[in-house]
């Protein structure tokens, strides 16, 4: 017998459990369709393995520069399968966090993949929701009134770079890795090609980035990725822009052999390993939407402002819309989502004043418009900068290099955006998402009490800085 819901929510990723815990507290009864585990990939193949790995290699470059903290150690040696064991420790902790939290909102799971079908006996409309079991047991239907596809997205490739899972990665088969490379190519400079380039160097590996676009991180300011360039390139990280990777890869004696055109010459690269890191496309194949009126655009599902889909009873969120691939946008944009549904009235996600971050080594953080964009949209801008070399804890830290950058509008001192490179920045940016909530202007942000000594002085030194009245710059 089919069952009925009033929410079901294809796939179990941050966006779409967050979003069934948001719906079982306003008092749907809600189900989740999940064909692996619950959590998704920002849990299990993304966000949180990522940094976790991250983590390990930042103690390892610690432990190896100790002295300069007159911490006197015989050379520090990496095992690699304890490494692995941690991160999947602290997948396995948060992952039984997630199944708690379901079990709490009384929210049912439905383990295999879910297909939208057409109005048929069971609705009138689009909708049902057909799921095959990972059991192998007769398909499951279920009947809602609404459905959220939070399916998310997967790891794109380039013709001809073949994934085996062994020596040519994406991301996803890198995280499993038992030993480290003596080597690697990495395709792309975007978020997650730096994070990799950022931890495997602090780990040892020689690292090359091959990068298609004149510069790495294209979305972020330009003083931002011309300094994450330079500190990637003081730790050895061989950064190549302006090339073209030619669609065939050979593999010799386990070696990854690869050609790039590089201003119109060919040069051959080779390494022990290759990750692919060239973005993710939308997972929406196969969940029905033929069955539907639901409309796409580049591979991603369509939507409003509240993420209903041209089918006004569907509504869609997180990767498989395209947008701001991010955990945390995709839990909003949920909320969201299920709140319209309940004739809440949510507030629009307004995504300037959204938080990104980059947990390489420097970390990088920012939110708003950069500077070039801020230009490009015809706005007079005025700019603050200001350096962690002068901010006493940085030199506590033994991390001194990096900045802080603080755009306003000339015309009415409105905050335009801030971008940050240096230590622990990933903990400092969302002051400036609230002030950018708030909007708030520069001398506010001077104007608030920043702790000493602290990291975040930078902030206020950058805000007075954009009037040139910065104290210790």
């Amino acid at each position: 017998m089919a069952e009925e819901y009033d929410l079901v929510v294809l796939g179990g990723g941050t966006g779409g459990y967050v979003a069934a815990i948001r719906a079982s507290k306003l008092g749907l009864k809600v189900a989740v369709v999940e064909k692996r585990e619950m959590g998704g990939t920002c849990l299990h193949r993304g966000c949180i393995p990522s940094k976790a790995l991250l983590r390990s290699a930042e103690v390892f470059r610690q432990t190896r520069d100790a002295n300069q903290f007159g911490i006197e150690t015989s050379e520090p040696v990496i095992n690699f399968i304890k490494v692995q064991e941690r991160k999947q420790s602290i997948v396995d902790t948060l992952h039984n966090g997630v199944q708690g939290l379901m079990k709490k909102g009384k929210i049912d799971i439905f383990e295999g993949f879910g297909r939208i079908l057409g109005p048929s006996i069971f609705s009138p409309s689009a909708g049902t929701i057909s799921v095959e079991l990972n059991n192998g047991e007769e398909n499951e239907m279920l009947i809602p009134k609404n459905v959220l596809i939070a399916t998310g997205s997967s790891p794109k490739t380039l013709p001809g770079l073949d994934i085996d899972g062994e020596y040519v990665m994406t991301s996803d088969e890198a995280l499993n890795m038992q030993e480290l490379p003596k080597s690697i190519i990495i395709v792309g400079g975007g978020v997650i090609g730096i994070e990799w380039a950022s931890m495997l160097a602090d780990f040892g590996v020689e690292v090359t980035v091959l990068e298609y676009l004149p510069s790495i991180l294209p979305t972020e300011d330009e003083e931002v990725a011309k300094e994450m360039s330079r500190q990637l390139k003081q730790k050895g990280v061989n950064i190549i822009t302006n090339v073209e990777v030619l669609p065939e890869t050979l593999k010799t004696d386990q070696q990854v052999v690869i050609q790039g055109k590089v201003n119109e010459a060919t040069e051959t690269y080779e390494a022990d390993r290759m990750l692919v890191s060239v973005g993710r496309s939308a997972n929406v194949t196969n969940i029905g939407l033929e069955n539907t009126d639901i409309e796409t655009e580049n591979g991603a599902i369509k939507t409003n402002n509240y993420y209903q889909t041209k089918e006004s009873h569907i509504y869609a969120i997180g990767d498989v819309i395209g947008g701001m691939q991010l955990a945390h946008v995709a839990s909003h944009e949920g909320i969201t989502a299920v709140e319209h549904m309940a004739d809440k009235h949510p507030h629009v996600l307004n995504y300037d004043q959204v938080p990104t971050c980059i947990y390489s080594s420097p970390e990088a953080a920012s939110v708003g418009l950069t500077e070039k964009q801020a230009i490009d949209q015809g706005y007079e801008v005025k700019t603050g900068k200001f350096p962690f070399k002068a901010i006493g804890k940085a030199l506590v830290f033994g991390e001194t290099e990096g900045f802080v950058k603080i755009i306003a509008n000339k015309t009415n001192n409105d905050l335009l955006g801030v971008h940050m490179v240096g230590p622990h920045v990933t903990d400092m940016i969302s002051e400036a998402g609230l002030a950018k909530v708030l909007d708030a202007t520069p001398w506010e942000i001077a104007e608030t009490i920043h702790p000493h000594p602290t990291l975040s002085e930078a902030i206020g030194e950058a805000a007075m800085a954009v009037d040139g009245n910065q104290i210790h710059g």
